[in-house]
């Protein structure tokens, strides 16, 4: 795996002229966000040695450099999902390869489907924590000490000083705010509602069906991590109601110009 890393992220450099700290996952109904990005230049996955395939509606599959809020990037258009048939190492693949292309920081944005009672559809949660739900944890099977540590520490995934100022951005901007657990499940099915009230019982705040197994190889390797949810539906007793793919993207595409002044915001305010 190390060999295709480093493989990977060779070729990259022969195509990225700039310096990136900063990598972006742009998840379901937020591809749009791409389009804030100036100075880019397009990679579809295709073209990238040991890439997997983006196969969701919604994700159309494209590395983009350039820059945002100020700042060099490299942004994820499309990410890769354990239900698509992937391993857990298929689905981590490119934040190895970030972190051989020099990045420190991660933003990593999802829709989910919200749990706690006090959300509605549309609010904008702060992941300050998660709950690995998935069958397989992705950093199973050998080593590489290059990368990390065999027994990485996460006492706090999500960098505290990042939701902070995040914090602060949305107060300056009148926008509203959550905060809470993620609980990241295997997928392809939406949540039963026996199901939806289980996650909230353990501890969470939203579901969704990826982010976790990106920011614990994050972790893994050292980088900060910053993570934001759309609540695209509800998963709370008596407000639960059939839900489509579809209508998960529409709801991610209305809330995005609120996370896409935090997200830029962010950007240049970051060391």
């Amino acid at each position: 795996m190390l060999k295709q890393i480093k493989e990977t992220a060779d070729f990259l450099k022969t195509r990225i002229a700039t310096n990136p700290k900063v990598g972006i996952i742009l998840g379901t109904g937020l591809g749009n966000l791409a389009e804030q990005i100036t100075d880019s230049i397009t990679i579809p996955y295709q073209e990238i040695p040991n890439f997997p395939i983006s196969t969701v509606e919604g994700h159309s599959g494209c590395l983009i450099i350039g820059k945002l809020g100020g700042k060099d990037i490299l942004a994820m258009k499309g990410r890769f999902h354990y239900y698509e048939g992937y391993d857990m190492k298929q689905v981590t693949f490119p934040i190895r390869v970030m972190k051989l292309l020099g990045i420190e920081t991660l933003f990593v944005s999802n829709a989910s489907g919200g749990v706690n009672p006090d959300y509605e559809v549309g609010d904008l949660m702060v992941i300050n924590d998660h709950l690995n739900m998935f069958p397989e944890n992705p950093l199973r099977g050998k080593n590489y000490e290059d990368l990390g540590p065999r027994f990485p520490d996460m006492h706090e995934p999500y960098d505290k000083s990042l939701i902070d100022m995040a914090f602060e951005i949305a107060a300056e901007n009148g926008i509203k705010l959550q905060q809470g657990v993620y609980a990241g499940t295997q997928g392809p099915t939406f949540e039963t509602p026996a199901e939806y009230k289980y996650y909230r019982i353990i501890g969470s705040d939203a579901v969704g069906m990826s982010t976790v197994p990106e920011v614990i190889v994050a972790n893994h390797m050292g980088m900060k991590c910053f993570g934001i949810s759309i609540i695209t539906d509800l998963g709370v007793p008596g407000k639960i109601v059939e839900v489509s793919h579809e209508e998960v993207q529409i709801m991610g595409n209305a809330a995005q110009p609120k996370m896409t002044l935090i997200m830029k915001e962010l950007l240049k305010r970051i060391e």
